[in-house]
């Protein structure tokens, strides 16, 4: 009886396994097939004049440096904002809110706001920061809706990291004669640096994938302006011009170079903040 028990519990953990290992392929299988396909189709239509010159109606030409200069603009902006505020949030609520009915309310507003459809947020971020607040169609206006957007991600994972700290850590510094702050900058978040980072990288991927949103807050103009300049002026990132590209005008050619140069600007910038992380917890001493 007991071989027969035995027996059966072999076999379905090796059916279970199976099944496990058939899931891994087809996630594996679908994403190489996205990549690759894109890049084939991408990579052989990315040329000089593509990515440093700026789209010509006179000449008839196509360039992409305006939308490239904007992307990067708006996600620096957008960092800027929402790193302060939302790992400030994480940690009032892991290590200083003592009322647990408000902890549950902020982190319920906070579920509620990351599942709310992007199209709604570009809707908001129209009436409130280009009208009320008479930022008119401007990059800042579109990473200030990417803000709010973006803002439940880093909040929740910066304040999961903060809940993977030992207690024993905190009590050790307090025992030492640490102060309430001095604890958390020295000792709680270089700790947990590695959640903060992973924030990063998460909102860093949806605000590259965001257009929706930055339709009607950011706008589509394609000119080459500086930093201070660009964000108080109308711009289209890469997404937005992907889509006006291939839904407008037709030139699949250019879409499918864009989303290719916006694949590799995803893996460049995720390096550059997982290396930044490195750094930042080699100088702590972890």
């Amino acid at each position: 009886m007991i071989e027969r028990i035995s027996g059966s519990r072999r076999a379905w953990s090796g059916v279970m396994k199976g099944l496990c290992w058939i899931s891994l392929g087809i996630v594996t299988a679908l994403t190489a097939f996205m990549l690759l396909y894109v890049l084939i189709r991408g990579i052989p239509h990315i040329t000089p004049q593509l990515l440093f010159t700026k789209p010509s109606m006179l000449r008839n030409t196509i360039g992409i440096l305006p939308d490239i200069l904007n992307t990067l603009y708006i996600v620096i902006a957008t960092l800027i904002i929402v790193l302060p505020i939302g790992v400030g949030a994480a940690i009032y609520l892991n290590e200083y809110a003592t009322n647990r009915k408000v902890v549950e309310t902020i982190e319920f507003a906070a579920e509620t706001l990351s599942g709310i459809p992007s199209i709604i947020y570009g809707l908001v971020g129209m009436l409130v920061f280009c009208q009320f607040c008479s930022l008119g169609t401007s990059l800042l206006a579109g990473a200030l809706t990417l803000v709010i957007m973006n803002l439940p991600t880093i909040m929740r994972t910066t304040q999961e990291s903060l809940k993977t700290v030992p207690e024993s850590y905190r009590e050790g510094a307090f025992a030492l004669g640490a102060g309430k702050w001095r604890v958390i900058r020295t000792v709680v978040l270089p700790t947990c640096i590695n959640g903060i980072i992973t924030g990063c990288i998460l909102s860093i991927g949806r605000i590259l994938s965001e257009s929706a949103a930055l339709l009607f807050t950011a706008g589509f103009a394609h000119n080459v302006n500086g930093f201070i300049r660009g964000m108080g002026s109308a711009g289209a990132t890469l997404t937005v011009a992907l889509y006006v590209y291939a839904s407008e005008r037709g030139e699949f050619d250019i879409a499918f170079a864009i989303a290719a140069i916006l694949m590799v600007l995803t893996v460049i910038i995720n390096l550059l903040t997982a290396y930044m992380g490195k750094l930042m917890k080699r100088r702590n001493g972890q």
